[in-house]
């Protein structure tokens, strides 16, 4: 059960199947030493993505440096940047035989540039393994650190992703340490790249307005965010921010409308529609749509 709701409604009941790809491809990321966010943050859908033989990789360690109250991944001193991590998820990502890699990390402030040329390291260990292979990353704020998106700009993703999360008015309380303008402005300076895509993604369900997602929709869109996913916030325990709503599917699917007029070349929403969940897909439909990279 989500703390504070009594009883799940029908369409966010997760049925669990295990199977056979499953379990290979779980023993294949434990065989590595490569951490999934799919568990470290409780993702609804994990059994789904490891049954298709994909997972969206967690680099520079388990702990966060940030205490976000609507995150499952803990909080705490993190490890020092493993060098053999880069090829280790080169080697996963060739093992599962993927053909578009996501990587994300947890938020290491006690980093120079946030992490960001260990990224770079792991772009270059993936392109290395897999040369056809499309790549993308979803990354922190870099704790606003300007150098930072330099370190990516020799091999860059072919996404880049950035999740606003919510609306700027419940920053203080969910994010503490982020920046909404500081989000804007790295997608802003992201989207420059040649032939890179950047994608954002909000969770409903925390107290926002529809006027203020509406808001921060339009303003992703000013700062050519092209690809957008949009979810239901689950509490992952009771020491995490409370529910507000349950959002239903029809109005997720009116947002996702609002969201293609604003001109997104892809959108995902749904209740159980997280960041990178078919993320292969949403840029399939980035690629196709006229409104790419406008």
């Amino acid at each position: 059960m989500v703390p504070g709701v009594s009883r799940h409604p029908e369409w966010l009941r997760v049925r669990v199947r295990a199977s056979p790809e499953a379990e290979r491809s779980a023993q294949v990321l434990a065989a590595l030493g490569v951490d999934t966010v799919c568990r470290s943050a409780h993702c609804p859908n994990s059994y789904d993505c490891l049954g298709r033989g994909t997972a969206t990789f967690m680099i520079l360690g388990t702990r966060c440096t940030r205490d976000c109250r609507f995150c499952a991944v803990p909080a705490g001193s993190p490890s020092a940047a493993d060098p053999g991590e880069p090829d280790r998820i080169a080697e996963a990502a060739a093992r599962l035989g993927l053909t578009h890699v996501v990587v994300t990390s947890v938020t290491r402030d006690d980093l120079r540039d946030g992490g960001a040329s260990h990224f770079a390291a792991v772009l270059r260990a993936v392109r290395r393994r897999l040369a056809k292979a499309t790549v993308e990353v979803l990354v922190p704020d870099f704790g606003g650190d300007e150098g930072a998106l330099e370190a990516l700009l020799p091999s860059p993703p072919d996404v880049f992703g950035h999740n606003v999360e919510t609306v700027p008015r419940l920053y203080r309380t969910m994010r503490p340490g982020a920046g909404y303008e500081r989000s804007l402005r790295l997608l802003r300076e992201a989207h420059a790249w040649r032939d890179v895509r950047t994608k954002s993604g909000l969770m409903l369900g925390l107290g926002e307005t529809e006027a203020e997602v509406l808001q921060v929709m339009a303003e992703l869109r000013q700062a050519k965010c092209d690809m957008l996913t949009i979810g239901q916030y689950l509490p992952p325990s009771r020491r995490h921010l409370p529910i507000a709503r349950l959002v239903p599917p029809e109005k997720f699917a009116e947002l996702a409308a609002v969201a293609r007029d604003l001109g997104f070349a892809a959108v995902a929403a749904g209740p159980l529609v997280r960041s990178s969940y078919r993320a292969a897909a949403l840029l399939a439909e980035a690629a196709g749509s006229s409104s790419a990279r406008d």
